[in-house]
């Protein structure tokens, strides 16, 4: 017992301990946000920081946090007084740095950086020119001053220059002036202080030296070349590609020099320096080089020079300057063995890092004359991405994770590069993938599964790649023709359609003759990945060549039978084929039955055949999910009714139009399945799915059946306005507004009794209360907001005024009043478009003589007055505005509206004279203007 009570108190005191954690956090929390906000608490940091007076790593952070929020919210606030002080806290911080035997936390070094950085970004055009040159005379040499210099100025290049982050026209003009006025001023010592640095810590502080390398890397893009790129400090960057410590940053920082924009001959010759140092020292040896994260890095240097040169050869070629283009091209053609080097390398990071100057090589020899050395380097390449496309042996086939599927993404880019070949010389590749498929194909026992797949693989991507080069597999061209058809016919008939693993018949699939579909090597594969490709591929192949399968479509049918059973949430055995999968069966089903030759008749049996069991069980399960109590089996039931729909109206796929179903004789059979689906709309559980499928089957059907399908819409409608949410008023919306467009004159009537209740029932779900901060239901809203101005404007578009003029005058008046609001006061512009849009079509049907009675007045005193203080609204677009105006417009505007407004009588007379412009760019381009003073 007293060890029970010890236990319980024991707890206690921890629960009380957590408490009192909390507390203490929150209130930290709160303090800090006060302090934040205190007219004068940050001087108390700044001298806390200046005096070094706390030892604590987080109050010190939490000090310059408060300084940071005073600088980048308050700054344009301080007296000079207090600018000073800023400037002096810094520098006296600085200063008790390079006393300090040991640095600072990086975190606190990283959150300093920002300081100084937003201080200089304030104060460098104004109050403090003298910015770096201060900092360097204060840091000099000292390791721990020189480390916050280079986080510095990493971090005013994240302020000033990182294309990445978003800023404004006014931030972009300030960055520009800052560059402008540090290239003229500072620069050069800048440069000066990056070579001194990297030559000082080369040995005694590497992690300095990279960081060095990395703001010269940052920077280059934007400053004078010839600073860095000079045999001085080129010299000194190769030197450091020899150090193990420093050569990946190394490389890094020679990337950024090389991808420098500069006049194409000096770029030429820029590579070239950078290549013959390189390959003097031994870093073309790839072999040789075992540390493959430098190689990753080195690849990536080699292709950023090899595009370089690539593009250089472009400009030179376009500008017809035939000499330095050749020589682009030699030094072009001389990296050409290190590209394949570093391509078949046998990490796939190095390859990878070189596909982009591979696949930009390959389009110049697109358009080049061939040379020997060229067409030896395409076969090479070709042969090197052959070899890449294998899998290695840790491939998990099993349990794919994060490398395999780089591995996939690695193969799409050697995809891209065979793509290209076919473009360059088809020959060539036809040649070379013929050679490889035969030699593997004829020795299929005894070669690997990794052969073999690529060889399938490599014909697949060779159908792919052909006809985008050569028009329909080499435009006639019989011998290549029959090139392609051999190794067709060698893969059919090698009885490689029975190998076991899944990767190969996975690639066999798609060249399955058709009962190889049908059994163990394809839709009953004992692999369900094989199983799910073959469904998909046997609907694309039935939907190409169902024309010639004609004598044995009942045959299929007849073994497919099973596979067209809707399963059953109760049956516990596991389907062979997933719903998704037996989507792709159904509509294979359908192309079947509706284009063959049978007559209609036989057409209407076998299209009941495959829909009745649908409906029979679609009756049963709904039955029992009306009575069924347990969620749980209530979602499992809603499933399986929604997937029979489906189902069937993915056999609808098949028709093109109401002709096509008459002519099958399929009229009757679908309105069976409409009969028998419509009844879920009314079941009390699991609406939001069964309506969902059910409406999906009703938008199929207005195309399939056309005005058959009228007399259901009335009762389904019925059915969807009650107990509605957001999101079902949001779906059926479109459904009723297909019918609109499709039907108009014919479904008027319905539209006329129908248009209220849907109109009440929005109005009541955006009157619904909702959480402040619920984003998801605000976006609800506005997406039926959007959902009812578009179903108004098909309305007001299809010529059926009368569908919205018969609603009484108060309906009419409320409709019309959300259509001003929507135009005027939701922020949302393409409401707003949509709602001008339905106004223009009103004043055009109404706003005549002959029109509704009272709208004229309600022109001049609602829509004239949206038109102004629309645009006046921040989401406005003022760059897309279109008006149409007649001579009792002008009138009124004059001498009524705009005087209301309190406009001076100048600018009235002013504007009604733009508005009478016939040139519709000058009106558009006054009225941009007039509303952006106004909004000021």
């Amino acid at each position: 017992m007293f060890l029970i009570q010890k236990l319980l108190f024991l707890s206690l005191l921890l629960f009380l301990s957590l408490l009192l954690f909390l507390s203490l956090l929150l209130g930290a929390m709160v303090y800090f946000e006060q302090l934040k906000e205190s007219q004068d608490a940050w001087e108390v940091c700044a001298e806390a920081l200046a005096k070094g007076i706390y030892s604590d790593d987080h109050v010190k952070f939490f000090c310059f946090q408060v300084l940071e929020h005073q600088i980048k919210y308050r700054h344009g606030g301080l007296s000079p007084a207090q600018q000073q002080l800023i400037r002096e806290t810094l520098m006296k911080w600085l200063q008790g740095q390079l006393m300090n035997s040991q640095p600072e936390k990086p975190f606190i070094r990283n959150k300093a950086a920002q300081v100084f950085a937003l201080t200089f970004v304030m104060e460098y055009l104004t109050h403090w020119p003298k910015f770096f040159f201060d900092l360097l005379s204060l840091v000099g040499l000292n390791p721990h001053g020189v480390d916050v210099y280079l986080r510095t100025l990493m971090a005013i290049d994240a302020e000033v220059v990182d294309r990445d982050i978003l800023h404004s026209p006014e931030e972009v003009r300030r960055n520009t002036l800052i560059k402008d006025g540090m290239r003229e001023q500072v620069i050069p010592s800048l440069v000066e202080s990056w070579y001194q640095i990297l030559g000082a810590y080369q040995q005694s502080h590497p992690e300095i030296t990279c960081q060095c390398l990395e703001v010269v890397g940052a920077y280059v893009s934007w400053i004078d070349l010839n600073l860095i790129a000079n045999d001085r400090f080129v010299n000194l960057l190769l030197s450091q590609m020899s150090v193990e410590d420093l050569r990946e940053e190394a490389c890094d920082c020679l990337f950024e020099i090389v991808n420098k924009g500069m006049d194409p001959t000096d770029k030429t010759k820029l590579v070239e320096s950078l290549c013959q140092v390189l390959q003097s020292a031994g870093f073309f040896n790839v072999d040789q080089e075992e540390d493959v994260d430098f190689l990753a890095k080195f690849s990536r240097l080699v292709n950023g020079m090899g595009q370089s040169l690539v593009l250089s050869w472009t400009k030179l070629a376009k500008g017809g300057d035939v000499k330095a283009a050749a020589e682009a091209l030699r030094a072009l053609e001389t990296k050409v063995p290190l590209l394949l080097q570093l391509l078949v390398h046998d990490d796939d990071d190095i390859s990878a890092n070189i596909v982009g100057f591979c696949y930009d090589y390959l389009n110049v020899l697109k358009q080049v004359r061939y040379t020997l050395m060229l067409t030896l380097s395409h076969q090479d390449i070709m042969l090197a991405v052959m070899k890449k496309l294998t899998y290695d042996e840790e491939y998990n086939f099993d349990n794919e994770g994060e490398d395999e599927a780089m591995f996939v993404e690695y193969r799409k880019q050697l995809k891209m590069l065979l793509d290209r070949l076919a473009q360059v010389s088809p020959d060539l590749l036809l040649e070379a993938v013929g050679r490889v498929f035969n030699n593997t194909i004829q020795r299929w026992q005894t070669a690997s599964f990794m052969e073999v797949e690529v060889a399938i693989r490599l014909l697949y991507m060779l159908g792919e790649a052909l006809p985008a080069s050569h028009g329909a597999h080499f435009s006639g061209d019989t011998a290549k023709t029959s090139a392609l058809q051999d190794m067709m016919r060698t893969l059919v008939s090698s009885g490689l359609s029975g190998y076991q693993h899944t990767l190969v018949s996975s690639g066999l699939s798609g060249y399955q003759h058709t009962m190889s579909f049908l059994d163990h090597r394809g839709l009953r594969h004992s692999s369900p990945k094989v199983r799910s490709r073959v469904a998909y591929l046997f609907s694309r192949f039935v939907k190409t060549l169902h024309k010639h399968m004609n004598s044995f479509i009942e045959d299929i049918l007849s073994r497919i039978q099973d596979l067209l059973e809707l399963a059953p949430p109760e049956n516990g055995f596991p389907a062979l084929l997933t719903s998704d999968d037996q989507l792709f069966i159904f509509e294979t089903a359908g192309v079947l039955i509706v284009h063959g030759e049978s007559p209609a008749e036989r057409k209407q049996a076998l299209m009941r055949s495959l829909l009745t069991p649908l409906t029979d069980a679609f009756r049963l399960l709904l039955a029992k999910l009306a009575s069924e109590r347990e969620e749980e089996r209530q979602a499992a039931l809603a499933d399986c009714l929604s997937h029979a729909v489906g189902f069937a109206s993915r056999t609808s796929k098949a028709f093109s139009n109401k002709q096509t179903v008459k002519q099958c004789g399929c009229t009757e059979v679908y309105r069976d399945c409409l009969q028998t689906f419509l009844p879920a709309l009314s079941c009390p559980v699991q609406r939001g799915s069964l309506r969902s499928a059910v409406r999906s089957f009703l938008h199929r059907m207005i195309i399939c059946l056309e005005e058959e399908v009228l007399p259901f819409v009335p009762a389904a409608s019925e059915h969807m306005l009650k107990d509605c949410e957001a999101k079902d008023l949001q779906e059926f919306i479109p459904l009723i507004s297909q019918i609109t467009a499709k039907f108009k004159d014919q479904v008027s009537p319905f539209l006329q009794q129908v248009f209220m209740p849907l109109v009440l029932a929005i109005f009541e779900v955006l009157c619904r209360p909702a959480e402040d901060n619920d984003q998801a239901a605000a976006l609800e809203k506005q997406m039926l907001r959007r959902s009812y101005f578009t179903f108004i404007q098909t309305i007001t578009s299809s010529g059926m005024n009368e569908v919205l003029a018969n609603q009484g005058v108060e309906n009419v008046e409320r409709v019309l009043f959300t259509i001003i609001q929507g135009a005027v006061d939701f922020p949302d512009p393409i409401a707003q478009k949509t709602c001008f849009i339905i106004l223009s079509k009103l004043v055009e049907l109404w706003g005549g003589k002959d029109g509704m009675a009272g709208f004229p007045d309600f022109i001049y005193k609602h829509i004239v007055p949206a038109c102004f203080l629309a645009p006046l609204k921040p989401s406005f677009d003022l760059t897309d505005a279109q008006t149409v105006l007649g001579p009792e417009f002008i009138q009124y505007l004059q001498q009524e509206y705009l005087p209301s407004l309190q406009v001076s009588p100048d600018i009235t007379q002013e504007v009604c004279q733009v508005l009478q412009q016939p040139d519709a760019k000058v009106l558009k381009n006054y009225m941009k203007a007039f509303f952006q003073r106004a909004k000021l």
